[in-house]
């Protein structure tokens, strides 16, 4: 690919699979984005928008699992963007990457808050006298956002057995879970339960509402781009990362289903439930009793955990390889690596640094919080999409090992097309009526960092970034090699 090889090659396939399926982490993901559902279509849609979405995101997992195989980098989406164009290469590509890198953020961001969101709510189930506040969520992110930075600073070996254990967390979690919530019960709903359909948004057409329903499954199916970017750490990455890609994938539509079926028919008061300020919880609550909830609770919080962990190694990669091309300031520092642990610790600080930039904001106001993270899902589906679209413009693309053969552009095409449509809905109003809180920011945070980007290109970037950057031949960057 025309750069010296500085990371060490330690993750196996498996490790390659566990940075996605930890990242896209359905516990983290369904718990997070439960009651929207249940407000939004409610079970007909949370079970059945499940098979449909997810069926889509395999689309574009395959799409994007032929391009890591043909462009196996740490850059990954913007590198793969910048071979793919036929003009306009730097454009292309610093467009790419620099949504990638905010949507990494605000992933990073989100997930973490929402774990001091899930701790505090654990802690005042244990001491009810214990009242949280937007400081002590601020706060108690930090905290985890410090200690992630640390996990990720030494060695490559600690990070791959960290997402190992997580993979491991997440599915005895999810037999746990959903095994507590079938034995333990003495009802549950029916089996017809599954074709109710609720409409809860504010808004008079059911259709629509159902529509915004399929946000949770999306919401959830986000960051598989995590085994693209660590390609350069990762053995046979050719191979091996789009098969992490699509393994990520399908095993979460797997299990998320298993566990979204759970907690539908386990939920007994449905109003209570919908209403309630974090719902997977309460059906928690009122199907197991609170301290049962309480330590399955905790198995939630530590899926949650594990997910900002893996968020921040992606994005570690995606500034590395980034600054390595010379796209971001002060790129001399972000694409150094240390000598002793063979890992970019100056981008882990950043990867950790900025999130905490984004959600200092809730200090003050939940509602600016939800602004500046709001970009996290719109920001990676369009890095997603760029470099699909790209290879679909192409009559010669060069296809790696792993490849759809004929299949691949009609893949890309459909991957593309259900691109647009999800990122049309996470734009637009998602309850009525519409008032400062209830606001979706998504379109202006999204216009605020393609402005910045343009302004950023057409100053000062056009004239110095050209795109992924060669170190030479090939015979002259093996010498370079670990130097």
């Amino acid at each position: 690919m025309g750069y010296p090889r500085k990371l060490t090659r330690r993750f196996r396939a498996f490790d390659n699979f566990a940075i996605s399926f930890t990242i896209i982490n359905i516990i983290s993901g369904i718990f997070s984005s439960f009651g929207f559902g249940l407000n939004a279509g409610g079970p007909r849609i949370l079970v059945f928008g499940w098979i449909g979405v997810s069926i889509m995101v395999l689309f574009v997992g395959a799409a994007m699992g032929e391009i890591a195989s043909a462009y196996p980098t740490s850059g990954a989406l913007y590198f793969s963007a910048g071979k793919l164009a036929k003009r306009h290469k730097g454009a292309w590509s610093w467009y790419t990457g620099w949504l990638n890198f905010v949507g990494q953020v605000g992933g990073t961001a989100a997930t973490n808050f929402a774990a001091a969101t899930f701790i505090q709510a654990f802690i005042a189930m244990q001491w009810p006298s214990y009242e949280p506040t937007p400081q002590q969520t601020v706060g108690i992110t930090a905290a985890i956002l410090l200690l992630q930075a640390l996990a990720n600073t030494y060695t490559v070996r600690l990070v791959a057995l960290v997402n190992r254990i997580s993979v491991w967390w997440l599915l005895v979690g999810m037999v746990v879970i959903v095994g507590a919530l079938t034995v333990i019960p003495d009802q549950h709903q029916s089996p017809s339960f599954a074709m109710h359909f609720v409409n809860n948004t504010g808004f008079t057409h059911a259709i629509y509402g159902g529509m915004l329903g399929l946000l949770v499954t999306s919401w959830t199916f986000t960051g598989f781009d995590g085994s693209f970017h660590m390609s350069e750490e990762t053995v046979k990455a050719t191979v091996n990362a789009p098969r992490g890609i699509m393994r990520a994938i399908s095993y979460s539509a797997i299990t998320g289903l298993i566990l979204m079926l759970a907690l539908v028919y386990a939920i007994r008061d449905y109003g209570h439930a919908a209403s309630a300020e974090a719902p997977p919880v309460q059906i928690l609550v009122d199907a197991l009793g609170q301290s049962t909830a309480g330590l399955l609770l905790l198995i939630v919080i530590g899926a949650m955990l594990f997910c900002g962990l893996a968020n921040m190694t992606s994005n570690t990669r995606q500034i590395f390889a980034f600054s390595r091309d010379g796209a971001m300031p002060g790129s001399r520092w972000w694409h150094s690596v240390s000598a002793r642990t063979r890992t970019p610790v100056k981008a882990v600080w950043l990867a950790a640094a900025c999130p905490l930039v984004l959600v200092l904001p809730g200090w003050w106001s939940h509602t600016a919080f939800t602004a500046v993270v709001s970009v996290n899902v719109v920001g990676l589906f369009l890095a997603y999409a760029v470099p699909i679209f790209l290879r679909l413009r192409l009559d010669d693309f060069q296809a790696g090992p792993w490849n759809l053969g004929r299949y691949g552009r009609p893949v890309a095409a459909v991957a593309v097309a259900w691109i647009l449509i999800s990122n049309v809905l996470f734009m637009l109003p998602q309850a009525s009526p519409i008032t400062p809180a209830s606001f979706n920011y998504a379109p202006i945070a999204l216009a605020v960092v393609l402005i910045i980007a343009t302004v950023w290109w057409f100053a000062t970037a056009r004239r110095r970034f050209q795109g992924p950057v060669s170190y030479g031949r090939p015979d002259e960057v093996a010498a370079m090699d670990l130097i």
